[in-house]
């Protein structure tokens, strides 16, 4: 089976970020939480308040949005030409998608693109709280292993090297670069990373 990171890899670009700027657009009470999002923010780049609270604290807006599970049906099924062509070409049915995003958002996107196994952060989708930690670096390899207690991973693909866990379980890794897929390390073999 092959394993795969998300924002970036399958998707061109970062669909939690899309999908913020969406509700910006098209649920404008959202708006109302930008300057907690950016005293947050502030926190967050001096180092003060973590990612994880940081995040959930931009999730806030969440609140604001009485159909949640409409909105994001409508942007899902808006943003599916974002799914690389890459992709689509080597797509496989036992293909696992596994992301720091919302898993209410990637669950969608992974229905609407024929993808059975996808886990990301749970966060909750009306108030933005997370449910556990960020699926991010170790934590993905946590989530694989409870889906695939024995499972084996042939290639992953991710655009950020702190997926590093997860590539070193691989038989071949990959970083992905828009539609270009190079060898994890730029050719390095995995036990030099």
């Amino acid at each position: 089976m092959n394993v795969y990171d998300w924002d970036d890899t399958i998707y061109r670009g970062d669909s939690t970020f899309g999908f913020v700027l969406y509700l910006y657009a098209h649920r404008p009470l959202t708006l109302l939480s930008i300057p907690r999002t950016a005293c947050c923010g502030l926190l967050y780049g001096l180092r003060i308040m973590t990612k994880l609270a940081f995040k959930q604290n931009l999730y806030h807006m969440f609140v604001f949005v009485k159909d949640m599970d409409r909105v994001c049906d409508e942007y899902v099924a808006s943003h599916m030409d974002h799914v690389k062509k890459f992709y689509l070409q080597q797509q496989k049915e036992d293909d696992v998608v596994i992301s720091a995003s919302p898993l209410f958002l990637i669950s969608r996107f992974c229905k609407a693109a024929g993808i059975s196994y996808c886990d990301a952060s749970h966060v909750d989708i009306n108030t933005g709280k997370y449910d556990g930690i960020n699926c991010h670096g170790e934590e993905k390899v946590k989530r694989f292993r409870e889906m695939f207690p024995s499972g084996q991973i042939d290639g992953f693909y991710s655009d950020s090297y702190s997926d590093t866990p997860l590539a070193l379980l691989a038989k071949e890794a990959y970083i992905v670069k828009g539609e270009q897929c190079t060898p994890w390390g730029n050719g390095k073999s995995k036990s030099s990373i």
